[in-house]
This record gives structure tokens, sequence and C-alpha cells, in this order.
């Protein structure tokens, strides 16, 4: 167990970098930000901020040598430096983990072995010939298997004769996966300690705009899929012998649950946390780092999260005081600078005791924000 206060450090430097600082200082303890951005906004926010490249050796062991314990916040952090880190303190997640989540064709594959339900896909090579491919496969969505997020990296193939040039378009590793006809999106994020002991929250479900999340509700309130989306969720976190926060992705198809894809960290979808549970995503990326006692699964309040990108400031600063005059109004920017079309610039949460209150409050910040009805 590691107590207050010891010094954490931080692979990342972006939003969820920051509420992990945040909520490591609440609880007593300091945090070292390693990013090459000087001016990210975890650093800020943090005790110190080591400006190097994820990649940079002696800035990994200066890191290692400042702190007691090294988590990330995004999966793209090489994963041979977390091994490297791994040879002087304890990271979590750990690097076998996140070499499994930061490539899709490593995390079909231990998806499919584990018995977890996914998608049809195929993995393809530029510059390799084509598999045979099963007519039933198309419609389908050809993904890069590296670095992509928010839509970015994936292109929709109607049929097999679209296929050559985008794969040679991606340059990279493909997986190929059938587009299925959804009946809705889900994700559960789930924390798991040292000790193997396992705190969930409930299960949310989400509405995407462009690849990008729009809109969040939480809980889904749909109880039979939550025993079913955590059930899964528990089977694959032990099987990967995981241990921090970790986030699932599901489709639902014909009436089950498939996964989508796996986040070794805290995700958007678990914004709703900080002013909803009574333990936040952050939190408990703290806790299972420094093999606290994770809480036992607390009922949440009816919430509605907004996602505020950088579209909103094209036409000036939006409203924020007309948003937080309405009742159960979260607002939270991030701190970012110029605010690009696509950039999360922040989200809002609306909370409340019920769910009629909070979806009509919803309702009147999406219009006054200027975001379409949903």
């Amino acid at each position: 167990m590691i107590l207050p206060p010891a010094t954490l450090g931080m692979l990342g430097g972006g939003q969820l970098g920051r509420y992990f600082v945040m909520s490591a200082h609440r609880l007593g303890y300091k945090v070292i930000v390693l990013d090459p951005d000087p001016i990210s906004i975890a650093g800020a926010a943090a005790d110190g901020q080591i400006v190097a490249a994820y990649d940079d050796a002696d800035a990994l062991r200066d890191l290692a040598s400042r702190c007691d314990a090294i988590t990330c916040e995004f999966e793209n952090v090489p994963a041979a430096s977390l091994a490297l880190l791994e040879q002087y303190k304890p990271v979590r997640p750990a690097a076998s983990a996140v070499r499994v989540c930061q490539d899709r064709r490593e995390e079909k594959a231990f998806l499919t072995r584990a018995g977890v339900p996914v998608a049809p896909n195929l993995t393809l090579l530029p510059g390799e010939p084509l598999p045979a491919l099963p007519g039933d496969l198309f419609p389908a969505i050809l993904k890069t298997a590296r670095e992509g997020y928010d839509g970015k990296g994936q292109w929709t193939i109607h049929n097999a004769g679209e296929l050559p040039a985008a794969l040679a378009a991606s340059g990279v590793p493909c997986v190929l996966e059938k587009r299925l006809p959804l009946e809705g999106e889900f994700a559960l994020t789930l924390a798991r300690s040292p000790s193997g002991a396992i705190s969930a929250l409930p299960l949310v479900q989400n509405w995407h705009s462009g690849g990008i999340l729009d809109q969040t509700r939480s809980p889904a309130n749909v109880p039979a899929l939550e025993r079913e989306a955590q059930r899964i969720a528990e089977h694959i976190i032990a099987a990967l012998d995981y241990v921090g926060v970790l986030t699932v992705e599901f489709f639902l198809v014909g009436g089950e649950l498939l996964v989508n894809e796996m986040a070794p960290r805290p995700h958007n979808s678990g914004h709703p946390s900080i002013d909803n549970a009574g333990c936040s995503q952050f939190e408990l990326q703290v806790r299972a780092l420094c093999d606290l006692p994770l809480p036992a699964q607390a009922e949440v309040q009816p919430a509605i999260l907004l996602n505020l990108l950088g579209d909103l400031w094209q036409d000036g600063t939006p409203d924020w005081a007309g948003a937080l005059a309405l009742p159960g109004v979260h607002l939270h920017l991030y701190g970012k600078g110029e605010p690009r079309p696509g950039r999360k610039m922040g989200h809002v949460t609306v909370t409340g005791r019920d769910w009629a209150a909070v979806e009509a409050t919803a309702h009147q910040l999406r219009a006054l924000l200027g975001l379409p009805p949903r």
C-alpha cells in the first residue's frame, strides 16, 4: 500500500491526467507529470512536469527516481516505456496489459481467446495479398490497428472493391470489422487492485456524433444489460491480470452485448462519476494504483453528460452564465488553448434526483449551447 504524501507519476498531460492530479491531491498525494508539451494542462495542475518524449529513457528514469508508483492517461504510451519503468517502480496498468489494448489486432485476439463476443473481423496488412473475404462481412469499417480514437483512422467500406485503395491509403496494419446494426452503445468502467479486488461504476449509455462522444446517460438503467456487461468486464480485467482503471465499450446488437474495444484508463463516458458518484473514476485510478481499498459499487444520481467541442466557440464564447443558471448543471472546462473544431474543450454534466428533471434540463442546455436535439 502506498500512502500519502507519496509522489505518483503520470504519463500524459491531457484532461484525464489533470483529473487524476486533482483526485490525487485531494487524497494528499503529490504528482509528477511527464509530457512533451511544456504547457500541458495536467502538468500545470501537478507538482512538477518533466518535459520529454514518452520514449526518452533518461526522462523515464528521472520520473521513476522521483515517484513511488506510475500510471498513464492514454493507451498510446509506448509499452516499451512502461516496461522500462517497471524495472524501477510499480507501474499500473502493466506494460503487458497496455500492449494488448493499444493494438486492435492483439485486442481482438485476446478477446477471442477469452471467449468474449466481438464483431466479425479480419486483420489486414498493406502491400500483402488480401485473404478470402466473406461476402457477409460488408458493409464494414476499416480501422487502423493502432492510435485511432474519436473516429480517427477509420473508413467505411461498402464492398470488397473499395478495400485495396483504402488499405493502401492507410499505409499501416488494419482491422476490417463488420458494420453491425447497432441498437445502442454502452460502456462500463471498473477498477482492479493488486490484490484482485474489483469495483465498478454503473453501466452508461453513449451517443456519438462524427465518431466523437456527444452525450452519456449515467446510469443506463438497464439492469439485465448491466449485469451482463459487468460479468464480461470482470472476466476481461481478471484475464488480463489488469491493475488500474479499465473501460470496456460495448455494442448492443440483436439484444446481445459485443465488446467493441477496451481503454486502459479512465474514459470520457466515465466523467459523470465526478459529479454523480461517491467515488469518481479518477479516485478509483488513484486507489488502484496505490493499493488502497476500493469502494463497493455505490448508488449514483441520474446524470447526463454533454461534451463541449471547440466548434461551440466558432461564434464566440458560449453562454456559460445561462448554462450555470439551469438547475443541476456542473461545468467542466479543461483549460486548453485554441478551441479547434472537434477538440474536446470540456463537458457539462446535469445531475438531479429524477430522470424527468435531468432530461428536461439537458434538453434546455443543448438548445442554449446550439447543440442539435437528441
